[in-house]
């Protein structure tokens, strides 16, 4: 039911789009955690984890993976068994391990970041790629460790990489040495917008960590996958960090329904961020770029300086509508499982009134 406030009408459910993490588990998972196979995951010895790190590591194409409780963790755990304590860690400017990981590479491991510029589209330029890893052989120079990508790009508004873009990377630091770990948050995003069997992605990195609890609606849980004795170590290092769990198979299970039955539903969420980014796109004040609305994410400009971010949020708040802020003028709206059509319709039109 509806009720007036302030002179707008309100949801009591409030349209939340400021992330896909903010998705509760469908009945299908709450009725798989209820039953889950439950044992001693540290000592390898809980069924359901044991079933869902086989189905993931199997799907995205690498011989394991291991279940880590979120995706930071995951990174996190990737990079201090990939690197060694004085190596750099080339990566964008704009990527999530970067931006909004608490550097805990730096601050545990002793890795150096190397940050590049991320262009719009999510990319680092491969010449500047190539330059950062040819460095190192000067005693004054940090050797490179490890070079990083995100896929799809979450500050860059959900852009998706190429494959071709994925094998050229993957070649330079092939020919470097180098592991390339990729941040795949959203990696099933990606493929479904490429039209692509996930591991068609993946084939051109040596890890990737991905997310179960953003749009494939499980309540928690990431996995890191890629060769067994690189997960082994981080299977390490999870202990280290404090993420060895014990009856994991509680949550587990929601991601081993996660990887059977979200995947596929993905495509919704791309075709009501399309449609969200539509509407707002005819909305004076607002301004977007349709090229980089590519998955489920929808970065905008705030271009009506009459009006401030934080204002605007608080008045699609009144109205029962959730967006983030990316700072300056920038807002985010993230489509997800929960949200349907006739939700962006509600919130185009509240975005209308906000703005009147």
């Amino acid at each position: 039911m509806d009720e007036i406030m302030s002179g707008a009408t309100v949801r009591r459910g409030a349209i939340d789009l400021r992330s896909d993490t903010v998705t509760l588990p469908s009945p299908a998972m709450r009725e798989a955690i209820a039953r889950a196979d439950l044992g001693d995951d540290v000592y390898g010895e809980d069924p359901t984890v044991n079933q869902l790190e086989e189905r993931a590591a199997e799907m995205i194409g690498k011989e394991a993976a291991v279940l880590v409780p979120s995706g930071t963790m995951g990174n996190l755990s990737a990079l201090l068994a990939h690197g060694r304590r004085g190596e750099r860690v080339i990566l964008g400017d704009e990527c999530h391990i970067y931006c909004y990981e608490a550097g805990g590479a730096s601050a545990l491991g002793g890795l150096i970041y190397h940050a590049l510029p991320n262009r719009a589209d999510g990319t680092i330029d491969l010449d500047a790629m190539r330059k950062a890893a040819e460095m190192g052989a000067d005693l004054h120079e940090s050797p490179p460790g490890l070079i990083c990508l995100e896929n799809t790009h979450n500050r860059c508004g959900g852009v998706v990489l190429p494959i071709s873009y994925m094998a050229a990377a993957h070649a330079i630091a092939q020919e470097y040495g180098l592991p390339l770990h990729l941040d795949g948050a959203r990696i099933f995003n990606a493929a479904v917008t490429l039209g692509v069997d996930v591991r068609e992605i993946t084939r051109h990195v040596d890890s990737v960590q991905f997310c179960l609890s953003k749009g494939l609606a499980a309540p928690v849980g990431s996995l890191v996958a890629g060769p067994r004795p690189f997960i082994t170590q981080v299977r390490r290092i999870r202990k280290l960090l404090g993420g060895g769990m014990r009856q994991a198979g509680v949550f587990a299970a929601a991601g081993v329904v996660a990887l059977r039955e979200m995947v596929g539903r993905l495509a919704e969420d791309h075709a009501n961020a399309y449609t969200l980014a539509v509407g707002l796109a005819e909305i004076p004040g607002l301004s977007i770029d349709m090229g980089l609305v590519q998955s489920n994410i929808v970065r905008f400009e705030l271009s009506d300086s009459r009006l401030s971010v934080a204002d605007l949020l608080t008045r699609l708040r009144e109205r029962g509508v959730l967006m983030g802020s990316m700072g300056g003028r920038i807002v985010r709206a993230v489509t997800h499982y929960g949200v349907g059509a006739d939700d962006i319709g509600y919130a185009v039109q509240a975005m209308r009134e906000a703005l009147t």
